[in-house]
């Protein structure tokens, strides 16, 4: 039997969305260049008592701003109301991170020098966070933020990642182009040029779920 989308699960997809993201569902709506009541619990239903679904076009901007994926989202309207219990997940700054010894040949935490952080609603078993150092990514990401990477998650054109070379760069990157020979690199931090990389010099590709932007 086909599973129908209803209207509390679509807003509360939204919701969880915003929560996940440290916003409110106005700040959200601010955040996607809608305007700021869009999301009001207020404007859900008409005047006349009839749901209001948002539109496709202001879910699509909400997935831009956030830098969330179709699939983050879809995964959230089926999740139920609450989070799931803070578990411990590995950090370490994103410039120590480069310094080496600190990820296997897969890309997974390894080694001592690890600290941990409570952080809910990782479905990845091997996901792990980096502090960014400094402001060099600013205003996408500035000193003291945190960033949440999956090594499982499914990376896509447009997704905002880690990768490590095997030069021993670890880089927070966004993916613009990929093919068997080559990645197109969208560099996050303000003045410099974009790159293109061999497939043969990067050892490994994770993709960043959330940040604490």
């Amino acid at each position: 039997m086909a599973t129908m989308l209803t209207h509390p699960q679509v807003w509360g997809a939204i919701d969880r969305l915003a929560a996940r993201y440290d916003f409110s569902a106005s700040g959200l709506a601010k955040k996607a260049g809608l305007d700021p009541t869009s999301f009001n619990r207020s404007k859900r239903i008409t005047p006349e008592g009839r749901p209001r679904w948002p539109s496709t076009e202001s879910i699509a901007k909400v997935l831009q701003a956030t830098g969330a994926s179709i699939d983050e989202f879809v995964a959230l309207l089926t999740q139920k109301k609450g989070r799931r219990p803070a578990k411990p997940v590995p950090v370490i700054g994103l410039s120590q991170a480069a310094s080496g010894g600190y990820f296997d040949e897969h890309g997974f935490p390894a080694g001592a020098g690890w600290d941990e952080i409570p952080f809910p609603d990782v479905n990845d078993e091997r996901a792990y966070a980096l502090e960014i150092s400094d402001h060099s990514m600013g205003p996408l990401y500035r000193k003291g933020d945190i960033i949440i990477v999956s090594p499982a998650a499914i990376v896509r054109k447009g997704d905002r990642v880690v990768m490590k070379t095997k030069d021993d760069e670890v880089l927070a990157v966004e993916m613009k182009r990929k093919t068997a020979k080559s990645v197109q690199l969208v560099l996050l931090t303000p003045g410099h040029r974009d790159r293109t990389l061999s497939a043969s010099e990067i050892l490994w590709i994770a993709r960043i779920i959330w940040s604490s932007q």
